[in-house]
């Protein structure tokens, strides 16, 4: 705030305490309000209470608005001066700064704490949270207000620091990029730095908008890059990661989710067998409303094929409503006489399986980054709330049941972080092959586990939070759109209940026949 605002002192201050002439204290600063009351959404009583009207209602303010209401412009042209030798304390996080909140940040980035992970080139790679702070997280919060796909001018600004193409993970589709203006070079880039970059992007709060910001190229992608031919890959790939072109995986179906054997959606070969004829239908597909293209798994005469269909005559595709942000474009999808190159097979016919099967690792991890980072967020909400917010005169953190609460999301948080960490230092070190055997029922346990947190981790917040907790605006805003959102993680992927069952028969598969009590 300026220097060259007029000085008060408190008690020129409590002169101004009528309704036609009122100014409150916030936080140092002074705003008149006498033609803001009769806009104010709390009505008027609320202004006027002797308590308020003329006084310091820095307290009052923080137990019902978050400090970015203060930052609003509107809100900003209301302050007329500033307390006489006092100085703001409360103010909004700057973008790219690093959370001061105890467990606000994992180890590795708060104050004082080490890790035998992260390398000294991981840190400058968080230049990102200042491009997320200043782009992604506005467009978020409007996208996850209207509904619509995020916008074109994020997605070009990402493909600028060559995000898209980072978000694949190591590989040789990095070869020749310039990864993050040059912060680190293709070949070492892996998957801790991959790690960063979902975190960050988790940190936008908007469940349906991560997977908006094109998150079905996540997982639909893969079986391009790794099985499509050559010419299938120069044709897709650049242009999906600038960003310029949508793709998804669609597999689920009406019939089978989890289950990927028992699709019903066909593939039938033409006449000449030139032409892949496809039929049928798929449901509950990220990014199926605005792809342009769907990796598609149909059932074939040799068993289970993939396919990509690029949008085009007889691909019909409706929004599904969910509990979470239609910007995440879910989508009904339909194929009706669909005809497809035989070109655009990928992996082999009959192979669909393990075409499909290859990123599941890859995808599930994802999720997991991101599930750990977004418990995070949830614990410094409600760390804020709990300290700042007064109950029977004293605040929520006196009270034993809150810090238990409050233990217990932490506990959480951590013991996924740490696992999640564990098991990357895995996937630097291991091969493709390696990750396949060995990883498989990690990666499968610890989504399972992370998501199971998260869910607790919701329910805890909201009764932290009260009535606050389940409302879409203000303090609680976070809190409701988490829990809302929480059970998305839980069945994308793999439902708890399936991937907990792989890790069981992974771990029973590798029991030693001499394994006696």
């Amino acid at each position: 705030m300026s220097s060259n605002l007029k000085q008060f002192t408190r008690e020129e201050v409590a002169k101004h305490n009528k309704p036609d002439d009122l100014w409150i204290i916030v936080d140092a600063n002074v705003y008149d309000l006498t033609r803001f009351k009769a806009m104010h959404p709390g009505g008027l009583a609320a202004l006027v209470d002797p308590e308020v009207a003329g006084q310091d209602a820095t307290d009052v303010f923080y137990s019902l608005h978050r400090t970015e209401v203060l930052e609003r412009p509107q809100y900003k042209r209301l302050i007329v001066g500033r307390i006489q030798g006092e100085e703001s304390v409360f103010t909004a996080r700057e973008p790219g700064d690093l959370s001061k909140v105890p467990y606000g940040e994992p180890t590795w980035l708060a104050d004082g704490y080490y890790s035998p992970y992260y390398t000294e080139a991981s840190s400058p790679f968080l230049k990102l949270r200042q491009f997320v702070d200043e782009y992604i997280y506005p467009d978020a919060q409007a996208r996850e207000e209207d509904g619509k796909r995020p916008d074109q001018k994020v997605l070009d600004k990402m493909a600028e620091l060559e995000l898209h193409a980072m978000r694949m993970g190591p590989g040789k589709h990095l070869q020749g990029r310039k990864l993050m203006n040059g912060l680190v070079k293709p070949e070492e880039f892996d998957y801790f730095h991959e790690l960063i970059i979902t975190q960050e992007l988790s940190r936008c709060g908007a469940r349906g908008y991560g997977d908006g910001l094109l998150g079905g190229k996540v997982i639909g992608l893969p079986p391009v890059l790794n099985f499509g031919s050559e010419e299938l890959k120069k044709k897709v790939v650049p242009e999906v990661l600038a960003g310029k072109k949508f793709i998804c995986l669609a597999i689920s179906e009406a019939q089978a989710g989890s289950d990927v054997m028992g699709l019903q959606t066909t593939a039938v070969k033409s006449e000449d067998g030139k032409e892949w004829i496809i039929n049928g239908s798929k449901k509950w597909i990220t990014n199926g409303t605005f792809a342009d293209y769907f990796t598609v798994g149909c059932k074939t005469e040799d068993g289970f094929t993939a396919i990509l269909v690029e949008r085009g005559e007889g691909v019909e595709t409706r929004q599904i409503k969910t509990s979470y942000s239609s910007t995440a474009g879910t989508a009904f999808i339909t194929f009706d006489n669909v005809r497809v190159p035989v070109g655009n097979t990928l992996g082999e016919e009959g192979g669909g399986i393990f075409v499909i099967l290859s990123n599941f690792n890859h995808e599930r991890w994802v999720m997991c980054c991101a599930s750990a980072r977004s418990q995070r967020s949830i614990i410094e909400e409600c760390l804020k709330w709990a300290s700042q917010r007064k109950a029977f005169g004293k605040p929520l953190t006196s009270q034993a049941v809150i810090r238990s609460k409050l233990a217990a999301m932490i506990a959480r948080a951590e013991s996924v972080q740490n696992w999640l960490e564990n098991v990357t230092y895995q996937m630097c070190n291991m091969s493709y092959k390696q990750q396949a055997s060995k990883l498989a029922g990690q990666i499968a346990f610890l989504k399972s586990y992370s998501t199971a947190c998260g869910q607790e981790t919701a329910r805890d917040a909201v009764q932290i939070f009260g009535g606050r907790g389940i409302t879409k605006t203000g303090m609680g805003r976070f809190i409701e759109h988490y829990h809302r959102t929480i059970p998305f993680d839980s069945l994308l992927g793999g439902a708890e209940d399936v991937l907990s069952d792989l890790g069981v028969r992974q771990a029973l598969r590798g029991m030693p026949s001499n394994a006696r009590l």
